[in-house]
């Protein structure tokens, strides 16, 4: 793998001020949609004027690393203006990661909650929340979610937590899992962050926060499992061991990349497309927060190693969260420092 030069990009600011915007989706009338972790969201139209679309968040669960987090409109937006998010949740029960249903008015103005599309995602204090959201072309959902540092989690595949969930809108398991029974796609997790599909492959990648070392990005097949057992000792959770340990983990899968030491803590992940990128078109570009910067992974060939990479905006807006490649060409960005927080817009320039 060698360094190569980054592409040219010009970073326009969409919206400022905010504090810890964990993810952003764009509906088909050019509306972008944000919530920040602590709850409230926060939405900007095509003609730049912003809106605070009020929404019931009462029983949201902020702490540590879980709060409003992961968020998707639904394919078939257009027509049901349906969106889903994932958040921390807490009422006189246990708290649990939940997925949530919401429509949204047509003057983005308030959110009405439609329903709870999955519930029991585990929750431990805040820690390893993960609860990325990907609509699939089919209409299906794909969850990343964080192990909840439970030493059993990632590899009981009764837990939803440490995994990559494939389910339908309603929540039940979708077709062609490796348990029809079951949510579960993928298992072996740590804390996935990211989840986006390779254009002309289709194939599904995860980026994924290791410990001290080894971030990964990872190329997931149904019930594939990729390696992380945190539960050397019974009933501890112990991050020495490696985030791919194949000896206790017999035939877990390699990654495609991994940060070696130190870790960049890798925060989401999302291909470039158009043509505007030049050479680094469909690149995985990953938001890092301790690496505070973009991190450009040119992919090989059958897609299971990185043969070069680049950084942008390196050291300019402090930690990254969300990156999200959109069909027009451009790349949005969100920054996850807690404090005037901004979503950017890179465009590809020549």
């Amino acid at each position: 793998m060698v360094a190569s030069a980054p592409p040219t990009v010009e970073v326009t600011e969409l919206l400022t001020g905010l504090n810890k915007p964990w993810d952003v989706a764009v509906a088909p009338d050019g509306t972008l949609l944000t919530g920040q972790r602590g709850g409230g969201f926060v939405a900007r139209r095509p003609d730049g004027s912003v809106t605070r679309p009020t929404a019931d968040l009462s029983d949201l669960y902020v702490s540590g690393e879980t709060g409003l987090m992961g968020i998707a409109l639904d394919p078939g937006f257009a027509s049901n203006r349906r969106v889903f998010t994932c958040q921390g949740h807490r009422t006189d029960g246990p708290i649990d990661v939940r997925l949530l249903s919401w429509t949204v008015d047509p003057e983005w103005t308030s959110l009405t909650r439609t329903g709870v599309v999955l519930s029991g995602l585990p929750s431990t204090g805040g820690r390893h929340a993960g609860c990325r959201i990907l609509a699939a072309p089919d209409g299906s959902l794909f969850v990343g979610t964080g192990d909840a540092t439970i030493p059993s989690a990632p590899q009981d595949p009764h837990s939803l937590g440490g995994k990559v969930l494939h389910i339908d809108t309603d929540g039940s398991p979708a077709a062609g899992n490796p348990d029809p029974a079951s949510p579960v796609y993928t298992l072996g997790h740590r804390n996935v962050q990211g989840l986006s599909f390779r254009p002309g492959s289709g194939q599904l990648y995860s980026v994924e926060q290791g410990t001290h070392r080894d971030d990964e990005v990872n190329a997931l097949v149904p019930a594939g499992n990729y390696g992380w057992r945190p539960d050397l000792e019974p009933g501890r959770y112990i991050e020495a061991v490696p985030m791919t340990d194949p000896d206790r983990v017999p035939g877990a899968r390699g990654a495609v990349w991994s940060s070696g030491t130190p870790t960049l803590a890798t925060a989401s992940g999302s291909f470039l497309l158009g043509p505007g990128w030049g050479d680094w078109s469909g690149a995985l570009a990953v938001g890092t927060q301790q690496g505070e910067k973009v991190l450009l992974l040119g992919l090989t060939p059958d897609g299971l190693g990185v043969e070069r990479q680049a950084s942008l905006l390196e050291g300019r807006y402090g930690r990254i969260r969300t990156v999200s490649g959109q069909p027009d060409g451009t790349l949005l960005v969100t920054t996850d420092n807690g404090r005037d927080d901004v979503v950017l817009r890179l465009t590809p320039r020549p």
